[in-house]
């Protein structure tokens, strides 16, 4: 999952509107935790078609000028780099678009930019997403002598007729020929991409299908259910009745499935779409979950990091521009192409350490609640609500002396219980604000509450 969708789709396309805007900071005056450390995310915009599904920030044009892009995305690097002030850079993750489309040369330029402005360590994780093209695949072994040590293989599907509706440039064949090149390559960091919920598809027929995809994979997958973007080809082919999707009910069934299967072969579930064998998770992921900072470059990508050499103290929420063309002429000129810059209020950021934790496994301890909240826990924010106790009683929510996490039936639903938890933590923060005003001591002192 790339950082230009992460934020997008988990607040601002669903209401969650605080980290959306900007309005005066809670509790300001120091650093946020790892304000000394970072993920980069970089975006290579360019496709050779647009999938019928996607909206991401891509475009197919008849001729990439390589050798700017290469220019810019280090400039914007170095400049978002030194801007952060940040020591050490833990994980680069290149998406797009089709970043396998781009020379392993400008893969090359730009680590060797991280590591000439923070430390890059010889063991960190280095991904690129892969579409398994012809034209993709023949430049792997180039991309791992560039400094690439991990691949995310799009294969989507390994039926061929999903694959034409889906708009997809790759068949089967190419698919598992790309995965196998992969893992000859970085033997036991490959991901693998497949989708669920596709036009015409059954239960039976994903079972199926996911098996043959576990036959061949390595020892991460990510699943995906697919989702009817409006404006999309897809989308308009759904809404006249040219293709029909599995309903809600049986999307449902898909994903208790796979959840299923992917166990019995010997796959941990670490967050809701990711699953690991061999401890082959995804560090750069792990990093968006668990709210630490990433510099987003290239064109639409998003960031969070505190621009230290400014003076502040406070995160901000960064996009750049969506139009390469116009994000390179604001990279020539200024250094970087930031279109908006947001700094996050306490509540926008409690928010998002609330939201992306609860996507994994395990959930959301109270140790790193501290970090970002010390005057107030888990417990004396959520515990009372009697909306989150009947949530637990269902059996959907854990809140115990290890921290906030759901429960195996609860991660298929949490999209459902998020707006409950938000809406909790929105009143304590306003209460919070009241009593401050008021000069009434606080609503948990120390941030102690008790243990149910």
């Amino acid at each position: 999952m790339n950082s230009s969708l992460v934020f997008r789709r988990l607040f601002c396309s669903r209401g969650f509107s605080a980290s959306c805007r900007e309005s005066e900071l809670v509790g300001a005056g120091a650093l946020p935790p790892h304000a000394e450390e970072a993920s980069l995310y970089l975006h290579w915009p360019f496709c050779l078609r647009r999938c019928s599904y996607c909206n991401f920030n891509k475009y197919v044009p008849r001729r990439v000028d390589n050798a700017a892009m290469t220019r810019c995305l280090v400039k914007e690097t170095a400049t978002l780099l030194r801007l952060s002030r940040v020591a050490r850079i833990n994980s680069v993750f290149f998406g797009g678009g089709t970043p396998s489309l781009a020379s392993p040369s400008t893969i090359a330029a730009v680590l060797e930019t991280v590591s000439q402005n923070a430390h890059l360590p010889n063991e960190a994780e280095v991904t690129l997403e892969v579409n398994p093209t012809p034209t993709g695949m023949a430049k792997l072994k180039d991309f791992t002598e560039a400094g690439v040590n991990r691949f995310s293989v799009g294969v989507q599907s390994l039926r061929d007729d999903d694959l034409k509706r889906l708009g997809r440039d790759h068949s089967s064949w190419e698919a598992l020929k790309a995965i196998s090149e992969a893992r000859t390559l970085c033997p036991g960091r490959v991901s693998v991409d497949v989708m669920f919920g596709l036009p015409g598809q059954s239960v039976e027929s994903w079972e199926g299908e996911l098996e043959r995809v576990l036959d061949v994979c390595d020892d991460h997958v990510s699943l995906y259910q697919l989702t009817l973007e409006r404006g999309t080809q897809l989308f308009k082919q759904v809404e006249f009745g040219e293709q029909t999707v599995p309903g809600d009910d049986v999307t449902a069934v898909m994903y208790r499935t796979a959840r299923r299967i992917l166990e019995n072969r010997g796959f941990l579930q670490y967050e809701v779409s990711n699953f690991a064998k061999n401890g082959a998770v995804s560090l750069h992921n792990l990093g968006y979950w668990r709210a630490r900072q990433y510099i987003g470059v290239g064109p639409g990508a998003h960031g969070r990091f505190v621009p230290q050499a400014e003076g502040a103290v406070q995160r901000e929420a960064r996009t750049q521009t969506l139009e390469p063309d116009v994000w390179m002429r604001e990279v020539q000129q200024v250094g970087h192409g930031t279109r908006r810059r947001t700094r996050l209020t306490q509540l926008a950021l409690l928010e998002e350490v609330l939201v992306m934790a609860l996507r994994m496994t395990d959930g959301l301890t109270h140790q790193d609640w501290a970090m970002f909240n010390p005057d107030a826990g888990l417990h004396c924010i959520l515990g009372q609500s009697e909306d989150v106790l009947e949530l637990q009683e269902r059996g959907l929510l854990i809140l115990d002396v290890r921290g906030l996490r759901c429960s195996w039936e609860g991660l298929a639903l949490l999209d459902s219980m998020l707006p409950t938890l938000l809406f909790h933590l929105e009143k304590y923060i306003s209460n919070q604000e009241k009593q401050k005003e008021e000069g009434s001591p606080s609503l948990c002192q120390g941030g102690k509450s008790k243990t149910r």
